[in-house]
């Protein structure tokens, strides 16, 4: 399994602030790098849930007393805590995104350096991949799609190239939605491109934004007071979320007030924007565009 170093390990961890005797949630375990570093600091009375979707995560899974892995998607968190009887927790630590080993995994599909089919599922319980989307979606959803996840200028043009090869023929592989995009890829700006697309497809193949959204709603009943969120993002998509939620409390990012003036926020934020050093980005590519983001429960 190819799962490389986890991204900002120890700023990440050390953000939770971690108490030895504390309750701490991993909610996107991968490779078990951010959980084990947790783990190591936790004293013997501590504890660890961690949560992954994906299966083939489950053989990363660790042999300790204090841990417990989760095969559930992260946005039914509050209902695993209280099914395992935990009310509270000290810390919550997210890294989004893609893992490494989903990366490199032709046959999932999520990498546009690989010839495989189009999946892309984080799942395989997830009945819809992406397959699904480019080849049945109608022109106004599948646009809004690009448009919206991608943040593609020229999303119709691309969605009307798209539905007049599917016309034709279903499209089925990595290569052949590459040749139908063609026109639209440039030689400087080819991996660029593709990369908006594919992100695209696989935030709406796997509702990723919505899962985070009711993932974050559900952090200020959980933690006690003074409990870290420490969260990691890979797009402005998803930093956008996190960086209004932390601020205002909501994914408008409009603080509100109560009758007496007194900010209805459930976070205070800790330190500023933390990314990558120029060493880390060089060790491992995936971290380039990750930004962590940590809050304390008010």
């Amino acid at each position: 399994m190819s799962y490389h170093n986890p991204v900002l390990l120890h700023p990440a961890v050390d953000g939770l602030d971690i108490k030895a005797d504390g309750v701490y949630v991993d909610i996107t375990f991968g490779g078990g790098g951010h959980s084990r570093e947790i783990l190591r600091r936790l004293g013997e009375q501590g504890r660890l849930i961690a949560f992954d979707q994906d299966e083939d995560a489950l053989q990363n899974e660790i042999k300790d007393d204090r841990f417990t892995l989760i095969n559930e998607n992260f946005r039914y968190l509050g209902q695993f805590l209280k099914f395992y009887g935990i009310r509270k927790v000290n810390g919550i630590l997210a890294d989004f995104g893609v893992s490494s080993h989903q990366f490199d995994s032709a046959e999932r599909g999520f990498s546009t350096r690989f010839e495989g089919g189009l999946d892309m599922r984080m799942t395989r319980r997830n009945e819809l991949s992406a397959f699904d989307i480019v080849n049945t979606y109608p022109a106004d959803q599948l646009s809004q799609v690009l448009k919206e996840y991608g943040e593609i200028r020229n999303a119709q043009a691309m969605t009307r190239a798209i539905i007049s090869a599917r016309k034709e023929k279903p499209i089925r592989t990595s290569s052949e939605l590459k040749e139908v995009l063609r026109g639209f890829l440039p030689a400087h700006k080819e991996h660029k491109i593709l990369a908006q697309v594919y992100q695209a497809i696989r935030i709406e193949v796997n509702q990723e934004l919505e899962a985070i959204k009711e993932f974050l709603l559900q952090t200020p009943d959980l933690l006690v007071t003074g409990g870290r969120l420490s969260v990691i993002s890979y797009h402005s998509l998803e930093d956008r979320l996190v960086k209004r939620f932390i601020l205002t409390g909501n994914f408008e990012g409009e603080l509100k007030k109560d009758f007496y003036g007194k900010p209805l926020k459930p976070f205070d934020k800790v330190g500023g924007l933390i990314v990558p050093t120029e060493e880390e980005i060089r060790e491992n590519n995936r971290a380039r565009s990750a930004k962590l983001r940590i809050a304390e429960r008010r």
